[in-house]
């Protein structure tokens, strides 16, 4: 058993952080779900503008569709279905012989929809039917119109990734959203095993981010410099662990076994953005330091790889929460807000997905004929 496969025996699910149609169809995606290393699939913007640029495996497909009329929006949506329908038919049997919790593959509805309602859960229905999977998962982003959207797409039965979180506030408004879509399916006899959910926390960014910070207030005040060093690297993995305790009790309120009773699955926190961005920290930090159970961690294939290769493997999640608050307590000593700074990568996200986006339409319109 390897580092990736060791995982599961704790209740962590490994995803793989990229979709690309040769990956998908040449058999190394397939490799991977059969040795029991990859549970699942995540995509976005990003992913696709990097595949459907640089493959020439799209062409064909990507011609065909120009020739049938289609927009490039259309053609792109077209592409990716079927990549994300494909990625679904190889995760089926994880889905399978998970009874339906695990094996799925996320994609995104479009970045141009953060602040809008309405168009998120109506792109998220269109984009249900064009897949056509039961293991499909929607992405929509953690605005406060796309958290607006979760009642109702819960309520509706389709699965949700929620993406590009980053505090715990918008964690808890995240979980409330659901649970108000499970109570809502209730209500209407709905079973409620048969949806499921993810809240998805970036890690890597808040370090990043935080990190810059911290040399910012050595510099200005070098009594701190030491306070500040002991920080750096800590804030991600503190984060993570603390939401960890607030879903830790959200599942063991009464609100929650009401609807366990009826059979609902729990939203497990899913820690993505964890490719390690800064070369003064291990290259797998951000998967050793958050597995535990109920929990799942999307890796980018460089990280994926380097697991494999020396991660070491313990229930590290619940370890030390107090730790954990004395990080928070400490930063706000040192006069950073987090929450000022959560905000910030929030909109930085939907940004940089918008960019990624328009940067994807780009690529396909130029396979457009002159």
């Amino acid at each position: 058993m390897n580092a990736l496969q060791a995982l599961t025996a704790q209740g962590q699910a490994a995803w793989l952080d990229y979709i690309e149609r040769d990956f998908v169809r040449g058999g190394a995606l397939g490799a991977l779900v059969a040795a029991g290393e990859v549970r699942g699939v995540t995509s976005n913007p990003a992913i696709f503008a990097q595949a459907i640029a640089t493959s020439a495996a799209y062409r064909p497909a990507l011609h065909a569709a120009v020739e049938r009329g289609l927009t490039p929006e259309q053609c792109y949506e077209e592409l990716a279905c079927s990549d994300v329908r494909d990625t679904a038919d190889l995760l089926r049997t994880v889905f399978d012989r998970s009874a339906g919790s695990d094996g799925f593959v996320s994609l995104e509805v479009s970045p141009a929809l953060a602040d809008d309602t309405a168009a998120t859960i109506a792109a998220a229905e269109r984009l249900c039917r064009a897949v056509d999977r039961p293991n499909l998962m929607i992405k929509v982003p953690g605005t406060t119109a796309g958290i607006a959207a979760i009642p109702a797409l819960i309520a509706a039965g389709i699965n949700l990734n929620v993406t590009l979180l980053f505090g715990r506030g918008a964690y808890r408004s995240v979980a409330e959203a659901w649970m108000n879509g499970l109570e809502m399916r209730r209500a209407a006899g709905a079973p409620l095993g048969s949806v499921a959910s993810v809240a998805s926390f970036f890690v890597s960014r808040i370090d990043t981010r935080i990190d810059a910070l911290l040399t910012d207030c050595a510099t200005r005040e070098p009594a701190l410099a030491k306070r500040c060093a002991a920080l750096a690297g800590r804030v991600a993995i503190a984060n993570a662990r603390l939401a960890y305790r607030d879903f830790q009790r959200l599942t063991t309120s009464p609100r929650w076994h009401a609807l366990a009773l009826r059979g609902a699955q729990p939203q497990r926190l899913l820690w993505a953005s964890t490719g390690t961005k800064s070369p003064d920290y291990r290259d797998v930090v951000y998967v050793e330091e958050l597995i535990g159970p109920a929990t799942v961690n999307t890796l980018p294939q460089a990280t994926l790889a380097a697991f494999r290769d020396h991660g070491h493997v313990r229930p590290s999640l619940t370890e030390d929460p107090v730790a954990a608050q004395q990080v928070f307590d400490e930063l706000a000593s040192l006069h950073i807000d987090f929450d000022a700074v959560t905000e910030a990568l929030l909109d930085d996200g939907v940004a940089l997905f918008g960019a990624a986006y328009t940067k994807l339409i780009d690529a396909v319109t130029a396979a457009y004929p002159a």
